[in-house]
């Protein structure tokens, strides 16, 4: 005869296993892209500044955590080009470029045109140019402006936005989409 604790784990069990089974007929590969995301055990990322020409290739998480080597690597690359100003680029926006680059099955680096700005520069592109808004979520190093050389722009904005993960701006005049970790919103 089971315990009541044994009868519990079984309903939990199978409670949980109901979930998953109905998720799964509703969206397959949603939610098991999230699981298969949740349960990598590295994420990595390969980047090419187009404005310094360096590259950086990296595992940024590993072994349950992001990796302090790896982040300080990426907060340089993606650091203020015009000013040199570096500071954190949140992890979020990181697992977003990992799982965008995953969709696609890109081998390519991921061509970084705006990450981190200063206050400063945000200023002097709103003053050059239009649709730089004032509090830019770069300004946070919560957003990044980017393409991937194997990849139609056009589909490259499908699936930033299919993961809901926050905004998604597409500039075919400049050749970049625009993804941050705001509030999810499209333009």
């Amino acid at each position: 005869m089971r315990s009541g604790d044994e009868i519990r784990y079984s309903r939990r069990h199978f409670l949980k296993l109901g979930f998953f089974t109905a998720s799964a007929l509703a969206g397959p590969v949603s939610v098991f892209a999230g699981i298969a995301h949740e349960t990598c055990p590295k994420r990595s990322l390969a980047l090419y500044n187009t404005h310094t020409a360096e590259h950086l290739q990296t595992t940024y998480w590993a072994n349950g955590r992001y990796q302090p080597d790896a982040m300080e690597k990426i907060n340089f690359i993606l650091r203020d080009h015009r000013s040199g100003e570096i500071k954190p680029i949140h992890p979020q926006l990181l697992d977003v470029l990992h799982q965008v680059r995953n969709k696609i099955s890109s081998k390519k680096p991921i061509h970084i045109i705006s990450g981190y700005r200063s206050p400063e520069t945000n200023a002097l592109l709103r003053r050059q140019r239009g649709g730089v808004i004032w509090k830019s979520y770069h300004l946070k190093g919560q957003a990044i402006d980017f393409r991937l050389p194997d990849c139609k722009l056009p589909r490259l904005r499908s699936i930033a936005i299919s993961l809901k993960a926050g905004g998604v701006g597409y500039y075919p005049g400049g050749d970049f989409v625009h993804v941050d970790i705001g509030p999810v919103r499209y333009w």
